[in-house]
This record gives C-alpha cells, sequence and structure tokens, in this order.
C-alpha cells in the first residue's frame, strides 16, 4: 500500500491514535494485516459504488459489513494496547 494513502487513511480513521497506529502497523504484523484488508475493502467498496449498476447490490452492503468489522478489530487493538501501555 502507497505510504502517503496509508498515512492519511491512519489519520482520518482513528485521529486520537495516529501515533499509535503507526508504531502498530510497524511492530504487529496481525494489525498491518488487518489495515491492509480494510484498505483493500475500502477499495473494493468505492470501485463498486462508481457503477450505478451496483448502487442496489446486496454485495456492497455485505462488503462493508466485513469493513466494519475490520474497523472495529482495529479499535479493539488499539484499545487494548493503550490500556496496556498505561499500566
Amino acid at each position: 500500500m502507497n505510504i502517503k494513502v496509508m498515512n492519511k487513511k491512519i489519520k482520518n480513521m482513528f485521529p486520537e491514535y495516529c501515533e499509535l497506529m503507526t508504531l502498530l502497523k510497524q511492530e504487529n504484523p496481525h494489525f498491518s494485516k488487518m489495515l491492509e484488508e480494510h484498505d483493500a475493502l475500502d477499495r473494493e467498496i468505492t470501485q463498486l459504488e462508481l457503477n450505478p449498476v451496483n448502487l442496489i447490490n446486496d454485495d456492497i452492503e455485505k462488503l462493508k459489513r466485513k469493513k466494519l468489522k475490520y474497523k472495529d478489530e482495529l479499535y479493539q487493538i488499539l484499545k487494548r494496547t493503550e490500556q496496556e501501555n498505561l499500566k
């Protein structure tokens, strides 16, 4: 993934965790993979939505739910890491 694109996504997704996300992206392979999967889904959804035929496509909704699950898991990792660092 392009570093500029990734950095922009990191800043926008969870701005309060920007530094922690950058650190985890480098040090936690699972977190990094989840971030890449989230980005891939985001790009796929965007491409599908550009075609008006797909606007009523149930597959887009399934992809959006899957993307949200990734985002939720990323957030849980961030919260857990933050709590561990406070101890």
